[in-house]
């Protein structure tokens, strides 16, 4: 068997987990990109045979440049690629092959389809994901988008998305219950938790005007914030007029503190996409409430499981987001270690790296 060509645009850090899991099972050669904007890059020197490829960009528009002569090397007969519709150096890849390699297979990596693209956006896609052999989305869900909208079924397998699951899991079955919350906020109400960057997109205004309703109706919480970003002064002024008690942690990234802040917490809010936030938080037995309009979900939603992982209510609804989290804690068959269960239960059966990597094997091994 020949290796396996991979072309990415750039090697996010976020995926050492699953591409080290990769490279130690498949025989792979890897072609990277410089990191993107602000996004972490990976450190190439932790997989075993790694090339940076050059790269322009247009008014958003990416062209690698290097990687047609790679479709015509004799060492690869199967290719993994970034699924980005506005490479159009993967475009002219695909259109290629059929011509000058009809025998290799190509496979993208994708978020796919999101179920809110216009007439245009669905025809570039379904022209793009066509050129590929197969492509593994996220979730269940963008598969099910890109059948309704014509594409062939038998094309798309789910990967899902993971995190550093071996570290996590080490992390939590070494974590007990402690006393953090109380002894910070002098109270034993429960303890709403977000972690990540606190941006706008994330509406974590939402959550202290939700817990400001319930405090109206008898209803006390508390809240922590592990994370900074821009939202930080507007978010503690609004803490401030609405006498919401709010930990404003800041950035951490210390993995034992963060997994024992998101164990000892009883429910992380997500106002906005949840995204990796859920993955996060699930891994360590926090279940996660976030809204309910999919198309504007990122994948990870599907981790959600209404009653048993978390919850939904209706976007932007502060009205609906207050009812969802009493009615989470008044729920008649609420057991803290139930919900603790079934969330760690729903990580580590589809969303760690060896789920991931099984998942690669079907199709190209």
């Amino acid at each position: 068997m020949t290796k396996l060509c991979v072309i990415y645009n750039m090697a996010p850090k976020y995926r050492a987990p699953i591409f080290q899991l990769m490279d130690r099972e498949l025989d792979i050669d890897w072609y990277f990109g410089e990191p993107i904007g602000d996004i972490k890059g990976l450190d190439p020197k932790v997989l075993k045979n790694t090339n940076i490829i050059g790269r322009k960009t247009w008014r958003g528009l990416i062209w690698q440049k290097g990687t047609l002569k790679l479709l015509c090397a004799n060492n690869y007969d199967r290719y993994l690629m970034l699924g980005e519709p506005f490479t159009l150096s993967t475009w002219l890849f695909m259109m290629m092959r059929p011509l000058v390699a009809p025998k290799k297979k190509i496979y993208l990596w994708s978020h796919g389809w999101y179920g809110r693209e216009g007439v245009i956006k669905k025809w570039i896609k379904r022209c793009f994901f066509g050129l590929a052999n197969g492509t593994f989305l996220y979730g269940n869900y963008a598969r099910e988008v890109a059948i309704q909208q014509g594409n062939n079924p038998n094309k798309f397998g789910v990967i899902h998305n993971s995190l550093d699951y071996e570290k996590h899991k080490k992390l939590r079955e070494s974590i007990s219950t402690t006393s953090i919350y109380s002894d910070h906020f002098g109270n034993d109400n429960p303890t709403l938790i977000f972690i990540g960057r606190l941006t706008k997109v994330k509406k974590l205004n939402q959550v202290i005007e939700a817990v400001a309703q319930l405090k109206e109706k008898n209803e006390y919480y508390n809240i922590i914030f592990v994370g900074d970003g821009e939202e930080r002064d507007s978010l503690q002024k609004l803490s401030s007029e609405l006498d919401i008690p709010v930990w404003f942690y800041g950035s951490c990234y210390d993995e034992a503190k963060n997994a024992e802040l998101i164990h000892n917490a009883d429910l992380c809010i997500s106002p906005g996409n949840v995204g990796l936030t859920a993955i996060h938080t699930m891994t360590f037995g926090t279940p996660v409430i976030t809204h309910s309009n999919l198309p504007n979900q990122m994948p990870e939603f599907e981790a959600i499981h209404d009653g048993k992982t978390g919850a939904f209510f209706t976007e932007d609804s502060v009205d609906s987001l207050a009812k969802v989290i009493s009615g989470w804690f008044s729920a008649t068959n609420y057991s803290r270690e139930n919900i603790r269960h079934n969330c760690q239960e729903e990580i580590d059966n589809y969303w760690t790296p060896q789920f991931q990597l099984n998942t690669l094997k079907q199709y190209l091994i």
